[in-house]
């Protein structure tokens, strides 16, 4: 159940960033782009394990029964107080990095261990490989566009990327369920293991069922706030900017799902992807205050609920 509410919150951040900038462009509707991402997630959960896997394997070894499944759900009950907050701040935080976070503090609480050199390969590597080539492929992208349709008139580039958007929404979302549900699964088939329920990292029929349909509802119920400080306060959108994120987000998260199994953040990957849409234009298209403070609250999350995680599973060991 935690690691469904789990997925639920993460839902709700993803919802901002998978329609916030078809939204912002106003190529989509946000009835229409909230189906579209919800369709597409629940669609995306069922492509891959790889990414369930490394979040399995790779992270913590829990000790065995209940010590373990306290340090799991120490670490779920952490991240979940992280996403809400950041949910309420209107900023947009990474539900993933909130999970790890989590996961290494409770651990480091019990008699579990983290796996170090899994956390800096499968975790640390991708969470600052993955903003940069967001960044780098807006800002491609958008240059190759703004080369491209130099002449043309600036009405016929924004009725025709409108159209292109609804594609790429789609491969956004699609991208989205591809990364973010199977971090939901990997828990949930550590806990099996942990208990003895299995003995292999093999997804059960009913965690994928239940981890898609989560996070679906999370992204259903929408995350207004963050879309605001995304597609308003950072930076003005247009349909061809609007492209250029939504079609570098899909190329980075489809390659870190199937091909590295890698959990990046796709929150923070979209977020550096529309700076780098802005930039190629002029620098001073971005609001760099409001990016700073973005910012410092993604350095925040892997701390500040490795710490709550903590705290809980010592209330818990207190408690039981």
């Amino acid at each position: 159940m935690a690691a469904l509410v789990f997925a639920f919150t993460n839902g709700l951040h993803d919802a901002a960033h998978t329609i916030v900038t078809s939204v912002a462009s106003r190529a989509l509707t946000p009835r229409i782009a909230i189906l579209l991402a919800v369709l597409m997630n629940l669609l995306g959960a069922f492509l891959g394990e790889g990414v369930a896997r490394t979040i399995g394997q790779n992270i913590i070894s829990p000790t065995e029964g209940g010590d373990g499944l306290a340090v799991l759900f120490a670490a779920l009950c952490g991240a979940v107080a992280w996403n809400l907050f950041a949910w309420y701040r209107g900023m947009p935080s990474s539900a993933s990095h909130a999970l790890v976070g989590g996961m290494v503090g409770a651990a480091l609480a019990s008699a579990g261990s983290v796996h170090w050199g899994g956390v800096a390969t499968s975790f640390l590597i991708p969470m600052l490989v993955a903003p940069l080539l967001g960044w780098l492929f807006g800002y491609l992208i958008m240059l190759a566009i703004l080369w491209l349709f130099q002449h043309t008139s600036p009405r016929s580039v924004n009725r025709g990327f409108k159209l292109a958007q609804s594609v790429s929404a789609a491969a956004l979302a699609l991208g989205n369920g591809l990364q973010d549900a199977q971090k939901t699964m990997g828990i949930v088939v550590l806990a099996l293991i942990t208990v003895g329920r299995q003995d292999t990292y093999h997804l059960p029929d009913w965690v994928v069922v239940c981890s898609a349909v989560a996070i679906s509802l999370g992204t259903a119920t929408g995350g207004w706030r963050i879309m605001r400080t995304l597609g308003r306060r950072m930076i003005h959108i247009d349909p061809a900017r609007g492209f250029s994120v939504e079609a570098a987000v899909s190329i980075i998260m489809g390659f870190t799902a199937l091909v590295w199994y890698a959990p990046i953040s796709s929150t923070h990957t979209t977020t550096s992807a529309i700076v780098g849409a802005g930039t190629a234009r002029k620098l001073a298209a971005v609001r760099w205050g409001v990016f700073v403070n973005i910012v410092c609250f993604w350095l925040l999350t892997v701390p500040a609920t490795a710490v709550l995680s903590a705290c809980v599973y010592g209330l818990v060991r207190l408690v039981f």
